[in-house]
């Protein structure tokens, strides 16, 4: 019996050319993205002849380069089962209320649909996406991000031309902290009128481009949130709500140099010091739970 693609631990070219719904042998080649989580498959979605470049190489100036193909598109398998058509479509709206608050700028463009899965002649729903990639550097809210640590992805994007730098690094950090601040402001609508919060928390859930713009990458994990004293949890007992909004005041204070604002009613609520402790205490808990050879990634 073909094992259920949701339960692989991570999928190929191949698996992916057996889905009922996918054209094989198709115009494209699927490669597991190096970013992998809890709750989809992400398959890069390339170019064949960029993937034979990639691998025999191209001869520039008499030298052979292998440049890595760099997907077209992003595409996102979710873990997740539905019962019934419905419950795929609720999990379709709250990706919209994404859409809604942080698109085009803040959120990377993505098609979800709700296909049949045949497996065994056995119908299911299957809930996927295809995504636009999104080229730049994680952008932690963990991490320091100071001006250093900032260069250093802007380094690492490639701009790396000695006494350029110091200008367009600048230029850099200053587009960076608009872009943050409105992102910032955004989320905390989307809190506060739709009552729901996207997974910042996650390791590579945000990025960082070369041009300055924020990008919110994962849309898969989405909390319903209320403003009382329960902690939710998500469907892998993970505090994902306050991890998120905890995420918030760390950009704010650490980017834009902003002081705690404790009269802020999301900051009131969600960052009270007991809260949080209970908070800590319960993913303390979660990463307990999980194998040894898993760790925390985000809830993708």
């Amino acid at each position: 019996m073909p094992e259920d693609i949701r339960e692989k631990p991570s999928l190929n070219h191949e698996d992916i050319l057996e889905l009922n719904f996918i054209r094989a042998p198709g115009i494209y080649f699927y490669r597991r993205h190096y970013c992998q989580g809890l709750r989809s498959h992400i398959m890069e979605v390339l170019d064949p002849e960029d993937v034979e470049d990639e691998t025999k190489g191209i001869m520039i100036d008499g030298l052979r380069s292998y440049p890595r193909a760099e997907p077209l598109k992003m595409l996102r398998i979710y873990r997740t089962r539905f019962k019934t058509i419905e419950d795929g479509e609720e999990e379709l709206k709250r990706v919209r209320i994404v859409g809604t608050y942080l698109a085009p700028d803040y959120v990377a463009r993505s098609e979800e649909f709700l296909t049949d899965y045949t497996r065994n002649e056995k119908h299911e729903i299957l809930l996927c996406g295809l995504q636009e990639y999104v080229k730049g550097e994680v952008l932690d809210p963990w991490s320091h991000l100071d001006k250093d640590h900032l260069i250093s992805l802007l380094r690492n994007m490639g701009c790396d031309k000695g006494e350029d730098l110091v200008t367009t690094s600048d230029q850099w950090i200053h587009s960076v902290k608009e872009k943050v601040e409105s992102f910032i402001g955004r989320v905390k609508k989307m809190i506060v009128e739709a009552n729901h919060v996207p997974d910042l928390a996650g390791v590579g859930n945000l990025l960082l481009t070369r041009s300055g713009d924020i990008k919110l990458v994962d849309i898969n994990n989405i909390s319903n949130l209320s403003f009382d004293a329960i902690i939710n949890l998500d469907d892998r007992n993970y505090p994902v709500c306050d991890k998120s909004i905890q995420a918030l005041p760390m950009l704010e204070q650490k980017l834009l140099g902003r002081p705690l604002d404790r009269n802020d009613l999301i900051y009131k609520t969600f960052l009270d010091p007991k809260r949080m402790e209970d908070v800590q205490a319960i993913e303390e808990e979660f990463h307990l739970s999980m194998k040894p050879t898993i760790s925390y990634s985000g809830t993708s």
